[in-house]
């Protein structure tokens, strides 16, 4: 499993993934599932991955090999020509490669080998953009009313997000918030963990303007994650105490 998060924001973008992969609690091994391509002045686009590790790096690897070989220039991300059009060529090849993988698996293949992508970037002229793409290679796009996405270990992140995010925050805020979102993952899942990687994409830079891998004797994540927990005392601490001898009980 995994925890991948991208969030829109007024700014641009930020997206934050980790990188643990496990077949068992014996066979535990670090891998980037964050990939990012640019043209300076022109383009970025990132994808960040969760699902089988066989199929997101055979879909990397496709679109690495497409972005350097000439006689497939017609299906470079470099070269389309819309955020759009790179959500259908992702989509395409990620349900082209599951559908390829179950196949010559046979039976036992069945529903195996699937995984999801959180697509983000931004093209010259354009707005920067954000999408889920699912196995099955359809995809949604965020909104003012969906302005983040997760993939992989979603639902111990996800409250931290909905009562934190702003559109108008600032990086520093968004990257805070994130980091809150996966320490409550990464205490409440061992499939997920450390390092984590980290980018911020400004709008219309198409460069990354903040990028970095979070290790697991990092300062500054070592001090949210202790000031968050004694944060969450304190504030249960300070709510009204229940009594059973309070007036209404139906007891």
């Amino acid at each position: 499993m995994t925890y991948c998060v991208g969030l829109m924001l007024d700014k641009g973008l930020v997206l934050m993934s980790d990188t643990r992969t496990n077949s068992g609690v014996d066979n535990i091994s670090v891998f980037r599932k964050m990939v990012s391509w640019s043209v300076p002045g022109e383009r970025i686009i990132t994808l960040m991955t969760a699902g089988n590790l066989a199929t997101t790096q055979s879909v990397i690897s496709r679109l690495e090999e497409r972005s350097k070989a000439p006689e497939d220039r017609q299906n470079s991300l470099m070269e389309l020509s819309t955020m759009f059009q790179v959500a259908c060529e992702v989509g395409r090849l990620l349900r082209e490669t599951i559908a390829e993988t179950q196949e010559d698996n046979g039976p036992k293949g069945s529903g195996r080998f699937t995984a999801s992508i959180i697509l983000a970037g931004q093209i010259k002229g354009m707005e920067p953009r954000l999408f889920m793409i699912y196995p099955e290679g359809n995809f949604i796009e965020a909104s003012f009313d969906t302005p983040f996405f997760q993939i992989g270990e979603t639902k111990y992140g996800r409250p931290i997000l909905i009562r934190g995010y702003d559109r108008d925050m600032s990086f520093e805020d968004a990257v805070k918030l994130l980091m809150v979102s996966f320490d409550s993952t990464l205490k409440a899942n061992l499939s997920v963990g450390l390092p984590l990687d980290l980018l911020v994409l400004e709008r219309d830079r198409f460069s990354p303007s903040h990028e970095r891998r979070i290790e697991v004797t990092d300062p500054y994540f070592t001090e949210i994650s202790s000031s968050w927990s004694d944060a969450l005392r304190s504030a249960f601490q300070s709510l009204p105490d229940y009594s059973f001898d309070q007036v209404g009980s139906s007891t």
